[in-house]
């Protein structure tokens, strides 16, 4: 009897220890698991910390810059034209400049702005994206300027889409020239053939300086003097009808020394009395002659204005 239950117990014996051994060979291979997956993770915590860490550098003059992106294209030198965003800020995070903001890019000669970036740019590449801190002096300094106090160190978050050499711009600025210059001739033809023709109209005057006037409603005040100041509405327009100022879009008429604006304006409002709306056609050179009025008015254009003298101070 003992020899049966012998031998039927060695068989569930070895199937028991069997049973066990495979249940700890899993056990361990799911702790190999879970420890494997440990250390990728902390492998990737790893790498995404050195991913996201930037070594801070400093020049020999105090100038520190961290790079967030490193470019591949050219670099510049401090005589060329550089095409860039950037975001300036106070040491306490205070946003003072932003090219972000106005939503487009700025171009300047990298010669022409504070030593910070003079320096600072020339270490980049064409789509670098650099971070930059500023000391004072290579700022500005103790003078400081706007939002920027005296003796401020600065943090400029720059990035460098284009670099131009001092020659190209210079060829750039002189095709821009003559183009400038020969629009403002042919400005000038067409100002000359509209006050030709002009001077012909029913009811025009001209006057011995070449400015025309037309008399809309006769006023019965008082006349200014040069040296007057005047209160008037009034409306300005380019030959071809362009709006480029009104006191009467602003709602309120303008005060002025009739002394203290152009010669056409000088000459005519003094023709006029008080409750008079007159026609003026200024050509360009008793207006804003070959400079213009940069964003308003382009130069030697002849101007037309629309004028109520309201009362002589």
């Amino acid at each position: 009897m003992i020899a049966q239950i012998t031998k039927i117990a060695r068989p569930v014996l070895s199937v028991l220890l069997a049973a066990a051994l495979t249940l700890l060979i899993a056990a361990c291979s799911d702790k190999d698991d879970k420890t494997k997956e440990q250390q990728t993770e902390k492998q990737k915590v790893k790498e995404q910390d050195v991913s996201t860490s930037h070594e801070i550098h400093t020049t020999d003059s105090g100038l520190k810059y961290e790079i967030l992106t490193k470019g591949t294209g050219e670099s510049p030198t401090a005589e060329d034209t550089v095409t860039v965003h950037y975001e300036g800020s106070l040491m306490d995070g205070t946003i003072f400049d932003s090219s972000y903001k106005r939503g487009e890019t700025i171009s300047f000669p990298l010669n022409r702005v504070i030593k910070g970036w003079t320096e600072g740019v020339q270490l980049m590449n064409v789509g670098s994206k650099y971070k930059f801190t500023i000391p004072s002096e290579l700022a500005y300094g103790e003078a400081g300027g706007g939002p920027i106090p005296p003796n401020a160190d600065l943090i400029f978050t720059v990035e460098l889409f284009a670099v131009e050499s001092a020659e190209e711009a210079a060829k750039k600025e002189a095709a821009m020239r003559a183009e400038a210059e020969q629009a403002s001739k042919a400005a000038k033809a067409e100002g000359e053939k509209f006050l030709a023709d002009n001077k012909g109209k029913a009811g025009v005057k001209t006057t011995a300086s070449g400015l025309q006037y037309k008399v809309l409603l006769e006023g019965t005040g008082k006349s200014p003097r040069a040296t007057d100041r005047v209160s008037v509405h009034y409306e300005g327009t380019l030959i071809d009808g362009t709006k480029f100022d009104s006191s009467y879009d602003r709602g309120e008429p303008i005060d002025f020394g009739l002394n203290q604006v152009i010669p056409g304006w000088t000459e005519g409002v003094q023709l006029m009395k008080e409750g008079a709306k007159y026609k003026f056609f200024i050509p360009s050179d008793l207006a804003y002659g070959p400079q213009g009025s940069p964003g308003a008015i382009p130069p030697n254009a002849a101007l037309i204005f629309t004028v109520e003298l309201i009362r002589v101070n």
